[in-house]
């Protein structure tokens, strides 16, 4: 597949004279080419990770555009293309190896709404402050305490589990189980968006939100369900910013659908099949833990757990039920390269008695199943080194993960080598 790189004129962007306060425009690409070699396997079935070798590579642009409307008021709108495809169609690893990819039946690049959402913040105090002009933000005086409404169109993963070192598969780690915590179902749809409201408090040491929101109308289904009575997601989560140098995050989320249950496929005496289980009135609930800490300026560390019930079939992101990863990132301050990053993490993903249960008897989710399982959990690690070339708004990262027992299935183990480069380009 061909790509080709959308440069802005400058005259575009190095003028802000030239474009109103109230107005701002950022702009972002991101080309990942990933290769895996052959590796050893006993079997395959259909949603199994391609044994032989296999290079493949994936496009998103981005345009955000931000106004401010009035006092405290803004309103976002960033239409997206995206095209490429993952390794094997993008299944066969629970922790998916390409953040930027989807799981959809074409890989030819496609251009559709990613976000447009309304913001209004009541301010509760008088200590004000500047905000930065960035990505879906625009310059304004912000206060140290306040309460925040928002409506439309977004990605929940745009407000919660955020984590400084590992959140943004375009400029930091790419695996899927690594820029979200892995056994949060979040709502959204194939692309990873979702429309509802959120509501959230803020102050210098707490942080409060919650998020209302859509799910798919079938699992990782492109079209949202939006009869709230009988499919919705509630996500909730308590930030305390103990410290300068660290915060921790407690999420919860509860998940509405008509989930399968694995359960009740399993136990079929025809074809193991969940989606022929499906019935409203099912749900899955869990809960993450997320740090952050910088233990010098330059080098920090993170890690995260997180856990669902696992009764019911996934419906939005990713087969894993448990998961815990643990990492750091370094700033190349050391080595006279301000602007460049070094990550390394490890992370281990799980799935419940029922969903190993359910894959045993040769059963298929979206993402996962060999048609029978060794179950032994999925473990990965990452590398990666960011390298910034700042006059050029540019930065190229290599990156290398070792994955052992994709799709939690030791007869399929592996190890499997993943080696990206990544190309991104943000104005």
């Amino acid at each position: 597949m061909r790509y080709f790189v959308i440069f802005i004129p400058y005259f575009l962007w190095a003028q802000p004279d030239t474009i109103p306060p109230r107005l701002n425009f950022h702009f972002q690409q991101t080309v990942i080419t990933q290769y895996h070699p052959k590796f050893n396997a006993s079997y395959s079935g259909v949603n199994s990770l391609q044994q032989n070798q296999e290079t493949q590579s994936s496009l998103t642009t981005t345009l955000f555009f931000g106004a401010r409307l009035w006092k405290g008021a803004s309103f976002y709108f960033n239409p997206e293309l995206a095209g490429g495809s993952g390794f094997s169609q993008t299944r066969g690893i629970a922790g998916y190896s390409n953040g930027e990819t989807f799981r959809i039946a074409s890989p030819a690049p496609a251009i559709y709404l990613a976000r447009a959402y309304f913001k209004q913040n009541i301010f509760l105090s008088r200590k004000f402050s500047n905000t930065q002009d960035e990505i879906n933000q625009v310059s304004e005086k912000e206060t140290d305490k306040q309460f925040s409404f928002i409506i439309g169109k977004f990605s929940v993963a745009d407000f919660f589990d955020g984590n400084v070192f590992s959140h943004n598969p375009r400029t930091q780690f790419m695996n899927w189980s690594l820029m979200s915590a892995g056994a949060w179902d979040y709502p959204a749809n194939t692309r990873g968006y979702t429309s509802g409201a959120i509501l959230q408090y803020s102050s210098p040491k707490f942080e409060y939100r919650y998020a209302f929101s859509a799910v798919s109308l079938t699992a990782n289904g492109p079209v949202l369900n939006y009869n709230f009575l009988q499919a919705n997601a509630s996500t909730l989560e308590f930030q305390f910013n103990y410290s300068k140098k660290g915060k921790i995050k407690l999420l919860t989320f509860y998940n509405n659908a008509p989930m399968g249950s694995y359960t009740k496929a399993r136990a079929r005496t025809d074809t193991i099949d969940i989606t022929a289980e499906r019935s409203f009135g099912r749900s899955k609930y869990g809960a993450s833990l997320n740090l952050q800490h910088f233990l010098t300026e330059n080098l920090g560390v993170f890690a995260r757990v997180s856990y669902n019930d696992g009764n019911n079939e996934t419906w939005s992101y990713t087969e894993i039920d448990q998961s815990a990863q643990i990492g750091l990132s370094l700033k190349g301050t050391r080595w006279k390269r301000v602007d460049d990053v070094i990550g390394a993490a490890v992370v281990v993903n799980g799935i419940s008695p029922q969903h190993q249960a359910y894959l045993k008897k040769g059963g298929y989710g979206f993402i996962i199943g060999d048609g029978n399982l060794n179950y032994a959990n999925e473990f990965i690690s990452e590398i990666y080194y960011l390298f910034y070339i700042k006059k050029c708004f540019l930065s190229i990262s290599p990156d290398y993960q070792l994955i052992l027992n994709p799709a939690y299935n030791a007869s399929r183990g592996g190890p499997v080598h993943v080696f990206s480069l990544r190309v991104h380009i943000h104005l």
